[in-house]
């Protein structure tokens, strides 16, 4: 048995520690998620906050003398799962997931995924505790938070991977894995053990969302696009004895480094079309051949993916292979680099000014 004092101390420290926490990844992202419509980061933080009123409710029972305790384990079951749903509900908020989760993460069906077994979870654990049912509490909660812990660790090692910290990477599968303890320990009566091991993981945990939060803040300051007056572009040729380079090279990107970015031959001679039509003042649109070419007309672009391709090898030299998303990056990298026309004539131009272009 544990003593009361441990218990009370233990709910006290949940509740505020808890508590502070989620005020706290709720000011983040009211500073900065909401801007970016990203709601990962409230669901994270209700996940956080499951836990404080867990931690209200052991004193609540230790306080009054409660000797209920089909009601205490089924209250901490019940917050279990909900930490566990909104987990679970923050995942497809996150912009590195593994390939091989990325599409059942992203799917429309994935409410069902994980609100189904929540449904089938919670629902005994009322019974037992309303209506003094039979049936099982610890166990499954027990069962869903093994399902959560294994989505969450991949996604949490592909994200710190992605964004070049292979430390915190590694921190957390150790936290998963003392979670992963915690949660085996449910399956016992070693009160004291699992008492250790929940403040242990949640500490942790806690402090993997921030540095989670921390890394999105740091990857939009470094990973911003500038603005096209604030954008260099070089293109140069370097002949060696036994090959040709064609190189793009870029200034104006945060910490004023150079991006030095690789071309295949057919990708620098597209760039270097748009360059020089920019330059020359004369005209400067680029016209991509439609479906439904008019016979003997020449057209400078064959198809819009000669466009995409372009700027899918640009970023890839710029952040790295895999290193970059459609929204962060790709977009407003290809508003800031090309226009198109506003007649929709499948017309395209280089947005630079010629001044910020060196041929």
């Amino acid at each position: 048995m544990i003593a009361n004092d441990t218990i009370l101390f233990y709910g006290w420290w949940q509740f505020g520690t808890c508590l502070f926490s989620f005020v706290a990844l709720l000011s983040i992202w009211w500073h900065i998620g909401r801007k970016q419509k990203d709601f990962g980061q409230v669901w994270l933080a209700l996940s956080i906050l499951c836990w404080s009123i867990s931690g209200l409710v052991e004193v609540y029972f230790v306080e009054y003398a409660v000797a209920d305790k089909v009601a205490l384990n089924g209250s901490r079951s019940i917050l279990s799962l909900c930490n566990s749903l909104f987990i679970l509900l923050a995942l497809p908020w996150f912009r590195y997931l593994p390939l091989r989760l990325d599409h059942i993460i992203k799917s429309k069906y994935w409410i069902y995924i994980v609100g189904i077994p929540f449904l089938f979870s919670v629902l005994p654990t009322l019974n037992k505790m309303l209506f003094n049912g039979k049936g099982i509490v610890n166990e499954l909660d027990v069962y869903y938070a093994l399902l959560t812990l294994l989505f969450l660790g991949a996604v949490l090692w592909h994200s710190f991977a992605k964004r070049r910290l292979p430390s915190l990477a590694y921190m957390s599968l150790l936290c998963i894995l003392v979670t992963l303890v915690a949660q085996l320990y449910k399956l016992t009566d070693a009160t004291i053990n699992l008492t250790l091991f929940s403040a242990i993981f949640k500490t942790w945990l806690i402090m993997l969302f921030f540095a989670l939060a921390l890394s999105w803040v740091k990857e939009l300051a470094e990973n911003s696009i500038p603005e096209a007056p604030k954008l260099r572009m070089d293109l140069k040729v370097l002949r060696d004895s036994d090959r040709i380079r064609r190189n793009v090279i870029f200034q104006g990107f945060p910490g004023n480094k150079e991006r030095k970015v690789a071309l295949t031959a057919a990708q620098y001679e597209l760039l270097h079309h748009f360059a020089t039509a920019k330059c020359s003042g004369k005209n400067e649109w680029l016209e991509i051949r439609p479906k439904h070419p008019i016979a003997q007309k020449s057209y400078d672009i064959n198809d819009h993916n000669e466009v995409k391709r372009l700027l899918n090898a640009l970023l890839d030299g710029i952040y790295g292979k895999g290193n970059w998303t459609k929204e962060l990056h790709l977009h407003p990298f290809k508003e800031t680099l090309f226009e198109l026309s506003k007649k929709r004539e499948r017309k395209i131009r280089l947005r630079l000014p010629p001044e910020n272009i060196g041929l």
